[in-house]
């Protein structure tokens, strides 16, 4: 089969418009249901009341039922005595139907009843219906209690009851079929161990249902299909056929020679939209079969989430008479410059925290395939087509993915990776209140950087000064000059070459590194760990050029052990926790100290003095050396410097 070439790319506002006006009119059919069961659906038709509520006129206070009349002139100088006995005034509990003749209630704590409790006397009157429910306050039959097209709540099931609509008619929910495709991919249920070479773990269709239930929709999904041009087109009409209001066909709608989903949906229908200049989700596949809408959707995680949010999620609440609600935004300064490819939109997962009175947005790494940006992020940025980015500490338009009171709780650490960064973020997400912590890793001296620019609450940082032996107290010398920082021993960790099962190269030493048959993965440019390498490589008085693999960089230790453990490289300079976590050998070189920098101002914000509680408590200790190759020795000693 031939590759494809996309057919008839659209922006995204043009794609959406020629798919939703094709299915303006297509609605969900309607049901009675019972009214107890009916939170989240959609009325079909306006309701209105049966009965009023309160059906009769009903005491809204504990006290004495009176005639309002018999109360008035009553004073501090002048108390009126009422004749419970003779029945002038009547006790009465909350709720309880007035008694005849009576029009208003004295609250209890407003009367000094006598010892028989014949007499009460009241020192202020009290005016008609006052402390009384009357019919019809709340709720009058033959009102309208909801028009047509409203989502039902939790406390509108309680209005239906009190109005006495023991059913109601609602939109049928929408019935969403979704068509795993794909040779590649295999069942979580049915892979028992790692998936093989060339198999991936099919995951796209969960996702999916779960936004589309979000959505109010009954979800099909099918068993995985192979990609073969007939199966996928037999798989695809007979979902058609079935009762399914919209069916997703995930993956091959991209242009590959194996991706034949463009090819079936023009040959059993017709091809709205392929290609939409959108990234992620640019091979999204809009058409129509037999009148019903058909999606196919990428296959990359991100892609296909973006692409079912832009176009599938309002097609179903258009469906059941529902308006999406327009995004919550909110003002951030970029903390780094974002290019953009221009003529595509482009959708960036972001993280952001509140650092003094702004918030501050950082990008999280790109890429389709990316699904960890989905899980951390919480806003997002949409760069335009007609934009070739946004630049470093520009003020940005952002889209909240959490409660803005969750983000700005967030605490931002920029910096060196390390993996008690993770360990601390559960211990501050278990804590009250609940404190998110955002790790992003660019290194050591990007996190000194961050400080520097206000763009961060604290740096992971573990820069070696090699003439002093000493970390990082240098480093904020030179780049933090006039700004107050505490420096906070978080751990002493052990730095080695992380190396394959039985060390199979046989590498001992830095040495090593300079062999033929040597690949080496490295850490970027800044970090800390790119410094300690430099410096053993100087002291060996070894050329960094002839090590293969050198330029090779990845941003995290917990990367480089994958890349050593996949066979990308036979060894990387990592800390042994992360060659642990992997099962990796581990070729010790060092112990080095890790700190975290934080700005003098912000070690009184409740969320920084809450880390600090957290690190210095046993709990955490034993945490962290249980997973090997690190020291508390010093955690939480602290020492203030002010750099000149």
């Amino acid at each position: 089969m031939k590759r494809k070439i996309y057919l008839n790319m659209q922006p995204l506002e043009e794609a959406q418009r020629l798919f939703w006006s094709r299915f303006k009119d297509y609605a969900t059919g309607e049901e009675t249901i019972p009214s107890r069961e009916a939170a989240g659906r959609v009325t079909a038709a306006a309701v209105s009341a049966r009965l009023s509520s309160p059906s009769f006129h009903s005491a809204a206070m504990d006290g004495l039922a009176v005639k309002a009349e018999d109360t008035f002139g009553a004073a501090d100088d002048n108390p009126i005595t009422l004749d419970i006995e003779s029945g002038q005034a009547v006790f009465i509990n909350t709720g309880h139907p007035m008694p005849e003749g009576k029009d208003a209630v004295v609250m209890i704590e407003h009367v000094l009843l006598t010892d028989d409790q014949k007499q009460g006397v009241i020192r202020a009157p009290v005016y008609p219906w006052q402390n009384v429910r009357k019919v019809g306050e709340d709720i009058v039959a033959t009102e309208l209690l909801f028009p047509s097209n409203h989502l039902i709540t939790p406390p509108d099931v309680a209005a239906l009851l009190t109005a006495g609509c023991p059913q109601v008619t609602v939109r049928k929910r929408p019935r969403l079929t979704i068509i795993p495709t794909g040779t590649e991919l295999v069942d979580l249920e049915y892979c028992t161990d790692t998936p093989p070479p060339g198999k991936t773990i099919e995951s796209n269709s969960a996702v999916l249902a779960a936004l589309a239930r979000q959505a109010g929709s009954e979800v099909t999904v099918t068993k995985i299909i192979a990609d073969d041009y007939e199966n996928i087109k037999n798989h695809l009409r007979s979902a058609v056929e079935s009762d399914a209001d919209v069916v997703i066909i995930n993956a091959g709608s991209s242009a590959g020679s194996a991706d034949y989903t463009v090819q079936v949906i023009d040959e059993l229908g017709e091809v709205l939209v392929h290609g939409v200049t959108i990234m992620p989700g640019k091979p999204t596949i809009l058409g129509v079969i037999d009148g019903k809408p058909v999606v196919g959707n990428p296959g990359y995680p991100v892609s296909a989430i973006i692409s079912f949010e832009q176009f599938v999620v309002p097609l179903l609440a258009m469906m059941q008479g529902l308006s999406l609600p327009d995004p919550i935004t909110a003002r951030a300064v970029l903390a780094r410059d974002l290019p953009s490819r221009g003529g595509i939109e482009e959708f960036r997962r972001m993280i952001a925290g509140k650092i003094g009175a702004q918030l501050v947005a950082l990008p999280l790494k790109k890429g389709a395939g990316a699904i960890t940006t989905l899980t951390r992020a919480n806003a997002m940025l949409r760069i335009p087509a007609s934009s070739e980015g946004e630049t470093r500490g520009s003020v940005v338009n952002i889209e909240l993915l959490r409660p803005l009171e969750q983000i700005e709780k967030t605490i931002l650490c920029t910096g060196s990776h390390d993996l008690c960064l993770d360990l601390l973020h559960d211990f501050l997400k278990k804590s009250t209140p609940a404190y998110p912590l955002a790790s992003t890793h660019v290194g050591s001296l990007g996190g000194i950087m961050a400080i520097r620019d206000n763009m961060t609450h604290m740096a992971g940082s573990h820069l070696l000064d090699p003439e002093t032996g000493e970390y990082n107290v240098s480093y904020i010398k030179r780049y933090l000059k006039n700004r107050e920082v505490a420096l906070i021993t978080l751990v002493h960790r052990q730095q080695g070459f992380m190396v394959r099962p039985g060390n199979p190269k046989g590498i001992e030493s830095v040495h090593d590194l300079t062999r033929e048959d040597i690949t080496f993965i490295n850490r970027q440019a800044g970090s800390g760990t790119r410094v300690l390498l430099d410096h053993e490589l100087e002291k060996a008085d070894l050329d960094p050029d002839v090590i293969s693999g050198y330029d090779a960089e990845e941003y995290t230790h917990m990367a480089v052990a994958v890349a050593v453990l996949s066979g990308k490289a036979d060894a990387g300079l990592g800390i042994l926790a992360a060659a642990r976590a992997l099962g990796l050998d581990f070729i010790p070189v060092t112990e080095e100290r890790y700190d975290l920098i934080i700005p003098e101002e912000f070690l009184n914000l409740e969320m920084i003095r809450r880390v600090l509680e957290i690190i210095t408590t046993s709990e955490f200790k034993q945490a962290v050396e249980a997973m090997g190759g690190y020291s508390t020795k010093e955690t939480g000693n602290r020492v203030t410097l002010k750099s000149t």
